[in-house]
């Protein structure tokens, strides 16, 4: 039986396709309906609308941020970055799926832009932490960006290196999320959806690290 320290570097190590759970060609079934808005969560940006893939540590507490975020259209939660198709929670939590836990932010371009999004992703996680966020350890809770068009990827890349130096000049070390163009989203099951408006006491670990990102709602 493996101790805690071979758990610990077992599930913080992200496993090779070969090694990963093989998963299922079955989804996971969710009803698709915001339980906030009641905006429906399983489709594509239409009209003013973009979409991107955030990680930020337990997706509870991150995706109520990003759903109370102005501008933001609908939110839910899922697994992205790994090899296991159609993951189940408790698959990603044995580490051997190699998936982050993310929030997909459907936003509306006419009132927030890519830049404000990322503002409130780098404000509240620290995302310096590497394979874990806080007392959460593990590769699901790495700090993630899995944008859907592969054309945000240097805005993004720009708002990490003018957050670095911000950062540095705080006394904080360098960044470590994980930037790649997105390939499967994954949604997570129902009860996760929304998480903690269902259950208002729940936990949630969300905690930045107090430095402001200059890029505002308004660039």
């Amino acid at each position: 039986m493996p101790n805690k320290i071979e758990d610990i570097l077992r599930k913080s190590t992200i496993p090779t396709d070969a090694n990963a759970l093989p998963g299922r060609d079955t989804p996971i079934k969710v009803s698709g309906v915001h339980a906030v808005n009641n905006e429906p969560f399983m489709r594509k940006p239409n009209g003013n609308e973009a979409d991107i893939v955030l990680g930020m540590g337990c997706f509870w507490g991150a995706e109520r941020k990003l759903w109370n975020t102005p501008g933001v259209v609908v939110t839910s939660v899922g697994y992205a970055g790994g090899s296991t198709k159609n993951a189940t929670y408790e698959e990603v939590c044995s580490g051997q799926t190699g998936h982050s836990e993310v929030v997909h932010v459907i936003f509306d371009t006419s009132i927030i832009t890519l830049e404000g999004v990322l503002s409130v992703f780098w404000e509240n996680h620290d995302p310096t932490q590497g394979m874990r966020q806080g007392n959460d350890i593990g590769s699901q809770y790495r700090s993630v960006i899995y944008p859907t068009r592969e054309q945000d990827i240097p805005r993004i890349e720009a708002s990490k290196n003018t957050y670095q130096k911000e950062l540095l000049g705080a006394g904080h070390g360098m960044i470590t999320t994980e930037i790649e163009p997105l390939d499967v989203y994954y949604f997570a099951e129902e009860y996760h959806q929304q998480y903690l408006h269902k259950n208002p006491n729940g936990y949630c670990g969300l905690n930045g690290t107090g430095v402001s990102c200059p890029i505002g709602l308004g660039v």
